[in-house]
């Protein structure tokens, strides 16, 4: 039986193993942390009882991803919330993104059309949306009239054209908020690119989220793994490919590294093409992460943006703009953009009776040292006064130390690598297999290689089904998980 040794238990390490499991190798995952998970973890990170979410928080892209469908998304209990994301204002007003596109639609009065216009072609068509989006760029997608409506919006969000598709702040800052996901300065190409496809999913599959936290998603990977003959070794780092015994690529044994690509040229005879590729490379702005334990719900000024599991804290379009902006010149905003993630509003699982958790990060410069607290806190008490009042404990994690919870996370950069446009097809090599590396048997399977971010499990999929082919055994999905698959994400 032939071997595949997996580096990393992030969600595309595990769907890597997962698929190669089935396929008859006999799989082996080494995870450097003492837990599994990487990007989907949870723990008690501030009092007992209270679970936070040590990275990602909420999986519109997991909820979506063709492979979770495939694998069976019912092995993990979802919450789709009725509204998937906020974004409040000084006044008291919000805009609120409600799952049902008509019903967001309809609350944006004067934006009502454009709106719709905006988001029912690509939310009515999220395949399309999926597949045009889910694997390398140099490819002919299956729907090219949702591919090009997608682009022709990306080009529009993505510049100055943004200025004038909204005429209320609600809208603009539903936008502004998502698009700033992407940690770029804006307005970018690959901002909008990102923001569109999360937006998209709110109208379709919505912005699910696991009852009982990120690590339910690890846990459910882990179990059919093990349940296949693969085994997981934690507190396992490794650092030195060429020191490592995962077999003999010529007996048809498997390397797959959901590792930043760097570690690749720790391996033997890397060619020196491929390895300057690599180190060319580059790695984006990090993020600050703070986990709190409260005494009772966010005091929102706006009482519906308590409804929202997710909120964008900003303030208006331009202030978003500037935040994010600030970032990309080497500096941190006094009022930055906050990503708040509020899960205990509908799960009641993850605090005490009574009490809830947040979860929240500001985007920072690589490798920055600073403690977002106070400034999170602040731009919460703005649209929520009180606030500060709720605050039983905090946790703090400043950009330098992600790497590690996570040594994929360079200098804080949350993404696997600068989510540019350039780096979105060159990730992180030019080719439309770019999860197939030069040396036999070595395999990419990480966020730096396509579709890149987000915990959708594409890019370890891709890998383990590269390697398959290149073995000579073309599966698709359905080949490993036969009737498992689900209905399309809208179907809910």
């Amino acid at each position: 039986m032939p071997r595949a040794t997996v580096i990393g238990s992030g969600p595309n390490g595990l769907a890597a193993a997962v698929s190669l499991a089935r396929a008859g190798y006999a799989v082996e995952v080494l995870e450097a942390a003492p837990t599994i998970g990487g990007g989907v973890r949870s723990a008690a990170s501030t009092l007992p009882g209270f679970v936070h979410d040590v990275c990602s928080a909420v999986h519109p892209a997991a909820y979506s991803s063709p492979f979770l469908r495939a694998f069976g998304r019912d092995r993990v209990e979802w919450i789709i919330p009725e509204a998937a994301y906020a974004h409040p204002l000084d006044d008291g007003r919000a805009g609120i993104a409600w799952h049902d596109l008509e019903r967001t639609a309809d609350a944006l009065g004067p934006d009502a059309r454009a709106w719709r216009a905006l988001l029912r072609p690509l939310s009515t068509h999220i395949e399309g949306l999926l597949d045009a989006t889910g694997g390398s760029l140099l490819r002919i997608p299956q729907d090219p009239v949702t591919a090009v409506r997608y682009g022709l919006r990306m080009l529009e969000q993505g510049s100055m054209m943004a200025r004038g598709t909204f005429r209320t702040a609600e809208a603009a800052g539903l936008v502004a908020g998502v698009v700033a996901h992407a940690n770029t300065a804006l307005p970018a190409l690959s901002g909008a690119a990102a923001g569109l496809l999360l937006m998209a999913q709110a109208h379709a599959g919505g912005w699910a989220y696991p009852r009982g936290g990120a690590q339910r998603i690890a846990d459910a990977l882990a179990d059919d793994l093990r349940a296949h003959g693969g085994a997981i070794r934690t507190d396992a780092p490794v650092a030195d490919l060429s020191a490592l015994d995962w077999g003999d690529p010529h007996r048809g044994d498997l390397l797959l590294l959901n590792t930043a690509p760097r570690l690749a040229l720790t391996l033997r005879d890397v060619p020196v093409r491929y390895a300057s590729a690599i180190r060319a490379y580059r790695y984006g702005p990090a993020a600050a992460k703070v986990d709190f334990a409260l005494d009772g719900p966010v005091p929102w000024t706006n009482r519906e943006v308590a409804l929202a599991p997710t909120v964008h804290v900003g303030g208006t379009r331009e202030e978003v703009w500037a935040s994010e902006n600030a970032v990309a010149q080497g500096r941190v905003s006094e009022r930055p953009y906050v990503l708040v993630a509020q899960p205990s509003v509908l799960d009641d699982s993850r605090a005490p009776a009574g009490k809830q958790t947040l979860w929240a990060y500001i985007h920072v410069p690589a490798n920055s040292d600073a403690d977002p607290t106070e400034l999170v806190v602040r731009q919460i008490e703005r649209f929520a006064p009180g606030f500060r009042d709720r605050i039983l404990a905090s946790h703090a994690v400043p950009a330098r130390e992600r790497v590690h919870l996570n040594p994929a996370e360079i200098g804080g950069d949350i993404f696997g690598g600068s989510f540019t446009m350039r780096q979105a097809v060159v990730r992180p090599v030019l080719s439309p297999a770019p999860w197939r590396t030069p040396m036999p048997g070595v395999y990419l399977a990480s966020a730096a290689t396509p579709p890149g971010p987000g915990v959708n499990f594409q890019a370890g999929w891709h890998a383990a089904r590269t390697a398959l082919a290149d073995a000579g055994e073309r599966v698709d999905l359905g080949d490993l998980f036969g009737s498992a698959q689900a209905g399309p994400p809208h179907g809910d």
